[in-house]
């Protein structure tokens, strides 16, 4: 094989792998923004149930001083139906107080309704408080594993970077650009592998003379398809092919 293909060969493993961790590193940020943001959004929820909680409370307060307010109010009538002068009028008073007295039955049962409301909106406010806590430390933990991933890829892209350097230099200038032009414009893969005697990027079945002359290895030759540069793994020796078990 051609020193130039064994070194494209190489070329396009480092670039390939460079790809994986560039898409890595562009793909940490928006998964760290997604486990926020559902973090947030369970804050909100949490932050809802507190205000709940707190206006059934403040209705339970209002309501507690309504009852009073018809207590006192019962009192001054009582007191006022002792110096009735007529029936009528006695009557009158009682009619009221029994109203008080209804009103306040009403009001008793709206603050036994919120009680109940009280318990489920209490018990859902510690569970998210729990909860939220156990997930904002998992999102810090993840964050900082993000973190942490992502400097370990960049300085793996430096390290390979360094190595494609390497490589550029070893290899023929023309090689190298004409590799560089076609890994631009085939999604980042310039070189592929003959296989079955098909193209094994665009899987189109090669010419007989063009796959002979390919077998050579003995030029730098491009599919005559996807225009990618193609390169022939001549098959291994028998006592490589045939498995230790049934030799």
């Amino acid at each position: 094989m051609l020193p130039d293909i064994r070194l494209a060969i190489r070329l396009q493993t480092l670039d390939d792998r460079v790809a994986v961790l560039t898409k890595e590193i562009a793909a940490l940020p928006k998964h760290v923004a997604e486990i926020e943001q559902k973090l947030d959004s369970h804050n909100r929820r949490l932050e809802a149930d507190k205000a709940a909680l707190a206006a059934n409370q403040r209705d339970r307060k209002k309501l507690e001083g309504d009852i009073q307010v018809n207590e006192q109010k019962i009192t001054k009538l009582r007191d006022q139906m002792m110096g009735a002068k007529s029936n009528e009028v006695y009557r009158a008073f009682q009619h009221e107080i029994e109203f008080c007295q209804h009103e306040i039955s009403r009001i008793e049962d709206r603050i036994l309704d919120l009680m109940g409301e009280s318990e489920t909106l209490d018990t859902n406010v510690k569970s998210a408080q729990a909860s939220l806590e156990v997930e904002r430390k998992d999102v810090n933990a993840e964050k900082k594993q993000a973190e942490e991933r992502t400097a370990a890829d960049r300085k793996e892209i430096e390290t390979l970077m360094a190595e494609r350097a390497g490589i550029i230099k070893e290899m023929t200038p023309s090689v190298a650009s004409e590799y560089e032009r076609i890994r631009k414009g085939r999604a980042g893969v310039a070189i592929a592998e003959a296989v079955n005697g098909r193209c094994s990027r665009c899987n189109i079945v090669l010419r007989p003379q063009f796959l002979q002359e390919l077998k050579r290895n003995d030029q730098i030759m491009v599919c005559e398809s996807c225009r990618r540069i193609l390169y022939y793994n001549p098959p291994q020796g028998f006592d490589d092919l045939v498995p230790e078990s049934v030799r």
